[in-house]
């Protein structure tokens, strides 16, 4: 196994060669694990290893058994604790560089066939062998906001204050019977000044 970094400061990348497992398996497997997390993909790959959750087979289907959840899926044993290793291998790279491996997603999964060496024996067959390539990126951790923090967050409501209309129409009622009774009383008191003033 073989360990690259790229020129790019975000990724890493790890490769292996001439593995003894399937072409096809690997095809598949890197079709359902890119662009996900290294978290996600080691997750799936230990189910497929304990035979709790098989791989989707889209492309090499033929005369491939239904399984629950898919129209057709194996649990590629080999091929998957390959791919463990090698991702472990790349997030150590990625680490060396400094970057974060918690947030890593795979950027690119390539899976070549390798030369297939022939096997001894008076009935001689050829053997499987594959090289494997995985290229992970550094994402952006999305922080969870909380409900609470929403709240403040969004922005405060402007209060109006409305004022009754009762009060001030009672308010300008009161004005109007004190002008009122300040225009009588000075008619009062101008009447009894000229009353005075006739009498003398």
């Amino acid at each position: 196994m073989t360990a690259t970094n790229t020129k790019e400061m975000n990724a890493a990348i790890a490769k292996s060669t001439n593995l003894p497992i399937s072409t096809k398996h690997c095809i598949e497997i890197g079709h359902h694990i890119r662009y996900r997390s290294t978290s996600f993909a080691k997750k799936f790959l230990e189910d497929v290893l304990a035979e709790r959750q098989a791989v989707p087979f889209r492309r090499f289907y033929r005369d491939v058994g239904h399984r629950r959840g898919m129209s057709a899926g194996r649990y590629p044993v080999k091929a998957a604790s390959q791919f463990i290793l090698l991702i472990k291998s790349v997030e150590a790279n990625a680490q060396a560089k400094g970057l974060n491996t918690s947030s890593l997603k795979i950027s690119k999964v390539i899976a070549n066939r390798a030369a297939t060496p022939m096997g001894g024996g008076r009935h001689r067959h050829s053997t499987k062998r594959t090289h494997l390539e995985i290229e992970v990126i550094e994402g952006v951790v999305k922080k969870k906001i909380s409900t609470k923090e929403k709240r403040t967050e969004s922005k405060p409501v402007v209060k109006t204050e409305v004022k009754p209309v009762e009060k001030t129409v009672k308010k300008e009622e009161q004005k109007e019977s004190k002008v009122e009774k300040s225009n009588k009383m000075d008619t009062n008191t101008t009447e009894s000044t000229k009353k005075s003033e006739e009498s003398q």
